[in-house]
């Protein structure tokens, strides 16, 4: 496989890397605890309230954040039991349902409550109004209990940004000190680090599919570009947070060993791999169908794939597979 001139050298990522991850602390320090708060923080809201925008000065309530529709509904739960390929946690939090990142391969997507909402994944989330609210009322001790967030979205999606959820919700954990995995393929990640750092047990899992950047902008158009990634999980590993790169699912990759070498120069040490779903070598349901027309016209099968993962669990320093790579922190 040749080289395709979309992953930089170590060296050329390490060098950048670092420019960066100087620039956002020095912008982190100089910006004061309020406003590094959210926008749904405490001094916002109060316990008694029923909805995180029930603020005296609520703040803004987006109705469109690029070409997703925005709307909001009270959940009767915020902390689900995990089950499944979850089922070692002991709760899932989904603080949106749908995803503005809607990438074309996303399994999330059949759990959507009817056909339409499948059809148009990536067009529509529901923000979980009360979501502060609820977790603050529950009742189980969480001290030491395992959280995944998230499994069927991404919670440092496009309208994280404006509204700041997951940040609220942080400073409620970092009370309680569950186990918290952070699943993310967003570099508004960083945003929080001075909240993860106050965790006695958490890991920050950055999903980066590819080294291509034109593959993952045909798969995941609306995306952040992977240098990004890079650069931000860069940054949180350098805060002293546990880190682990995903690879799930493991797009087509043009040059295998340079992208080992650009995932290393993170210094991230923990990967994850996963396929789309295969039966007799062929990928299939459970992965979208817009998804399966483009690994069909890129030739990419269960072969390529698992040539692809050889050559990676042998250019980096640990590669789990599947379940076992997401275990709890």
């Amino acid at each position: 496989m040749g080289g395709s001139g979309l992953v930089p050298s170590p060296l050329r990522l390490a060098s950048a890397l670092r420019p960066v991850a100087t620039t956002l602390a020095l912008k982190r320090a100089a910006v004061v605890e309020p406003q590094t708060r959210s926008p749904l923080n405490r001094s916002l809201v109060t316990a008694d309230q029923d909805s995180l925008f029930e603020a005296t000065v609520a703040p803004a309530r987006p109705e469109q954040v690029g070409a997703t529709a925005i709307t909001y509904r009270d959940a009767a739960s915020i902390l689900t039991r995990a089950s499944g390929f979850m089922a070692d946690y002991d709760f899932t939090l989904n603080p949106y349902s749908g995803c503005g990142f809607g990438c074309s391969y996303c399994y999330a997507a059949f759990f959507s409550r009817d056909q339409e909402r499948q059809n148009t994944w990536g067009q529509w989330v529901e923000v979980k109004a009360n979501a502060l609210d609820r977790l603050r009322r529950m009742r189980t001790p969480l001290q030491g209990r395992s959280i995944y967030m998230s499994s069927v979205t991404d919670p440092y999606q496009p309208v994280e940004k404006k509204l700041g959820l997951v940040r609220g919700l942080l400073e409620e954990l970092v009370k309680q000190q569950p186990r918290l995995v952070v699943q993310t393929r967003s570099p508004l990640v960083t945003r929080d680090i001075d909240l993860l750092t106050k965790f006695e047990h958490v890991r920050v899992n950055m999903t980066v599919t590819t080294d291509s950047d034109a593959v993952r902008k045909a798969f995941e158009p609306s995306c952040p570009g992977n240098r990004f990634r890079l650069q931000a999980i860069a940054e949180v590993q350098a805060a002293g947070i546990e880190t682990s790169v995903t690879m799930t699912p493991l797009l087509p990759v043009v040059d295998p060993v340079a992208f080992a070498a650009a995932l290393r120069a993170t210094g991230v040490r923990r990967f994850v791999v996963q396929p789309f779903h295969v039966d007799r070598g062929r990928f299939v349901a459970g992965t979208r169908e817009p998804a399966l027309a483009l690994l069909r016209d890129m030739d990419w099968d269960a072969a390529k794939y698992r040539t692809t993962v050889e050559i990676l669990r042998r250019e980096l320093p640990s590669l789990d597979e599947g379940r076992e790579g997401f275990a709890p922190q």
